[in-house]
């Protein structure tokens, strides 16, 4: 069961992963995965003999009237078929969200994977910058995490990351397409996660302006002019209006920077209190989510692409295929820097690097020993 009721939670998950701007369209195919989810069927286990009651921390931009809360209660319907009663506190502060949580105020919490690194910095480290190339790569790392081998990697006591989806690419946009290399995005203002201190340590090494942002206002630094760089996946394009900022004269580097995702973080304390087996359940129930797993990023990757192909191809700006190799090679450095620093965990580095060789074994990284 342990599994399951992570199952629907990792639902849950899917509108908290992009920090309140999924769309309603991709909620309503969540919501019809979701209906095919039944006690007893497809090998899913029965419902529990005795009621599970479980409190998440919700992140929704627009708190209680917001289109993430109003689905996630949706969503919180699917988990009573088995037994599991699931109450929801929302927030409209994600550091508040993730506050909450490491306060004991909930069981569990959907935040992104950057936010979630304080509670596991090995899961915490997969969004790190050039580290996963492609949403091909992305699958094979989330097939990787469900081995066995892997999951004691995911829990740093009280804590463990049982859940990660993906939110898209990240993509470098400018108002200004001269902005076409880094280097000449030196002295400008570039926006930055206030609380992750690695992102302002990259953006000073370009020779440009670090501003202190968070998820609630970097879209209007951007479009009001306070920036002019920043970086976002395709899917915040339309709710956090970009276009704005991108104007008649903006571009969007065609070079993914990162993948983003987002975590499912429980208190494996508190939730024990409940459920003591919790482990035992988990693995038995692995395979369910082997079985699952490849129907659900379909789902996903499917929206993420509709989502791209929407953004008016006026915006697109491709670089030169040298500009790729020079830009990969920027990343691999800087998070070889980035590991030594202990911002990002080594062992999460050398998985992501077997999986870009699996990939490609001609990359010259291959030969390599430093990452």
């Amino acid at each position: 069961m342990g599994l399951i009721m992570l199952k629907i939670l990792q639902q849950i998950v899917l509108f908290l992963c992009c920090l309140g701007v999924f769309t309603s369209s991709y909620a309503t195919e969540v919501m019809a995965f979701g209906q095919g989810l039944k006690p007893n069927e497809n090998g899913l286990p029965p419902p529990l003999e005795k009621p599970l009651y479980l409190s998440v921390c919700l992140f929704d931009i627009l708190g209680k009237n917001g289109d993430v809360y109003s689905r996630a209660k949706d969503l919180t319907l699917l988990a009573r078929r088995w037994n599991v009663f699931v109450d929801i506190q929302v927030f409209m502060d994600e550091r508040i969200t993730a506050e909450n949580f490491k306060a004991g105020q909930c069981e569990a919490a959907g935040i992104s994977t950057l936010r979630a690194r304080q509670f596991n910095q090995f899961i915490g480290s997969l969004d790190a910058v050039g580290a996963v190339p492609s949403y091909d790569h992305m699958r094979t790392i989330l097939h990787t995490l469900l081995d066995p081998k892997i999951i004691p990697l995911s829990i740093t006591e009280p804590y463990q990351i049982v859940g990660v989806m993906p939110i898209g690419a990240l993509y470098v946009m400018v108002r200004d397409r001269s902005i076409n290399s880094i280097e000449k995005a030196a002295g400008k203002k570039i926006a930055v996660l206030d609380w992750d201190k690695s992102q302002a340590k990259m953006v000073e090494k370009l020779g440009a302006q670090p501003v202190a942002s968070d998820i609630t206002n970097f879209a209007g630094k951007f479009n009001n002019g306070q920036v002019d760089i920043i970086a976002a996946p395709a899917i915040a394009f339309q709710p956090m209006e970009l276009y704005r900022g991108l104007g008649d004269t903006g571009a969007i580097y065609n070079f993914p920077l990162a993948q983003i995702t987002g975590s499912l973080v429980i208190n494996r304390d508190l939730i024990r209190k409940k459920l003591p087996d919790l482990d035992q359940k988990m693995m038995s129930l692995r395979e369910v989510g082997v079985q699952f797993l490849d129907q659900v990023l379909d789902q996903m990757f499917a929206f993420i692409d509709k989502e791209e192909k929407k953004i008016p191809a006026k915006y697109w700006m491709e670089l030169p295929q040298k500009d790729h190799e020079k830009y990969n090679q920027m990343m691999r450095e800087a998070r070889i820097l980035m590991t030594k620093d202990g911002v990002y965990d080594p062992r999460m580095m050398k998985l992501l690097k077997k999986v870009r060789c699996k990939h490609d074994a001609s990359l010259a990284e291959c030969s390599m020993n430093d990452e």
